[in-house]
């Protein structure tokens, strides 16, 4: 059976706001999935990859093939949804109190007080996936390649997460989360003695413009296959060989705008480029040639994330690169703020 979920949130309007999310049970025998998209709400991709994958799951259980639980939630961030501004959605961060929707969900979960809208949000949401063993938080990047965040005591065993998503790259990390999603089964798990079998991870669905139905189909066919892999659903679909590589976190070149400016790339994502190279240029007072910034490669590597605007402030990252030594600007914590 399906069991849809409306679980009441309240607004920072004061009216109530629901988080909606679908339950699928099996017969028992295999694990339990949490997958979820939108905690960054302006991150639309994932959205309709799990919308495109419900049916699908719903025909494995009529035909007597689900084997664990699956929980979805399609649009997992009914305060972020709201906030519209000038035509866009500006979902990336709580507009009540300016944190990021993707940190702070440690904190909320050991909250001794009544929690605030936005920790009662991340609450609920932490308590949907609380018993899983497979979590997965789908995201987009500005411009991307597929990429997978993922904890390095889970590789190299979820290199068939990354094959099953046709991911390019899988960024390996340790030690503090701050506080994303992600973090919190980790850390219960860590905790309990668990993580062997288990998988809590963050993919990246490429960039914010990349919604389309073709995507779609393929990510939903991904997490299908990944599902049937880790023995979610039994089906005998195959995962293709994974032909992308691993970076430890600290190997990850970000390049920063050195002034606001007119943002134009000379080089595409997955290009390699080496040590000094021209990837981008920055014309920050247009008419005056002194003005214009080239933006070259720190180390040589291959481009895996770009700016989505091209208008660009100062301090913004420009490009992230995957690199083969540890960056110099490298100090630990999170890939983003």
């Amino acid at each position: 059976m399906i069991e849809p979920l409306r679980l009441p949130i309240n607004s920072d309007a004061g009216h109530t706001v629901h988080l909606n999310a679908w339950r699928l049970h099996g017969d028992g025998t295999g694990p339990r999935a949490h997958l979820q998209a939108g905690v960054h709400a302006d991150e639309i991709a994932g959205m309709l990859v799990l919308h495109r994958l419900l049916p699908v799951l719903q025909q494995a259980q009529a035909e007597g093939r689900l084997r664990g639980t699956v929980t979805l939630v399609p649009q997992a961030n009914p305060l972020g949804i709201g906030q519209f501004r000038q035509g866009r959605v500006l979902g990336r961060f709580h507009d009540a109190s300016g944190q990021n929707f993707n940190r702070h969900f440690d904190s909320s979960v050991q909250l001794k007080r009544t929690p605030g809208n936005f920790a009662h949000w991340q609450q609920t949401l932490a308590a949907l996936a609380a018993d899983a063993q497979l979590v997965l938080d789908l995201h987009t990047d500005d411009e991307a390649l597929p990429y997978l965040y993922v904890h390095r005591q889970f590789w190299p065993h979820a290199q068939d997460l990354a094959a099953a998503m046709q991911a390019e790259v899988a960024i390996l990390w340790e030690g503090d989360s701050d506080g994303a999603f992600e973090g919190v089964p980790i850390s219960q798990w860590g905790q309990a003695g668990l993580g062997a079998e288990r998988l809590s991870a963050t993919l990246e669905l490429r960039g914010q413009g990349d919604v389309s139905e073709a995507l779609a189909q393929q990510d939903a066919a991904g997490l299908y296959r990944f599902l049937c892999a880790r023995g979610v659903v039994s089906d005998g679909v195959a995962l293709p060989a994974w032909q992308g590589i691993a970076v430890d976190i600290s190997h990850m070149e970000a390049v920063f705008a050195p002034a606001a400016g007119v943002l134009v790339f000379d080089r595409g994502l997955g290009d390699w480029l080496e040590q000094g190279e021209i990837f981008a240029r920055i014309v920050a007072c247009p008419g005056d040639p002194a003005s214009e910034y080239e933006l070259r490669a720190v180390q040589a590597g291959r481009l895996l994330t770009r700016y989505r605007d091209r208008l660009i402030p100062q301090g913004a990252v420009v490009a992230k690169f995957t690199g083969s030594t540890a960056s110099a600007s490298w100090s630990g914590g999170v890939l983003d703020p």
